[in-house]
């Protein structure tokens, strides 16, 4: 069983590509209408979906580390940064994670990549 991922919208669409090729579930906050929503939106509308939230955004990730603190619910972030990991790596780790992760690892923590 595979967890489903959502991706932000800086993300490369190489990086979707290949993991669906891998045959990961993946939507796009694109594809699901939400590309403009403010971040804490965005990570309320991943954990309504049930999905990881994967970026490259550091803004994001301090809305995260917020709710952290905060004791807010929200979905798993897996974080980036866009000069230190490549496309292949981020498919490679984001294959594993939504391979191996259970569901209630879709919640509540950041992960950052290279795993």
């Amino acid at each position: 069983m595979s967890l489903p991922l959502y991706m932000d919208v800086h993300v490369p669409l190489a990086i979707t590509r290949g993991l669906r090729r891998r045959g990961a579930e993946v939507l796009t906050s694109q594809q699901d209408d939400m590309a403009k929503l403010p971040d804490d939106q965005l990570l309320k509308r991943a954990a309504q979906l049930g999905r990881i939230l994967f970026t490259r955004d550091q803004d994001l990730l301090a809305e995260a580390a917020k709710c952290l603190r905060k004791g807010e619910p929200f979905a798993t972030v897996v974080f980036a940064r866009q000069l230190d990991v490549s496309i292949g790596q981020c498919v490679a780790d984001l294959e594993i994670i939504a391979k191996s992760a259970t569901p209630e690892e879709a919640m509540h923590q950041v992960v950052y990549l290279p795993l």
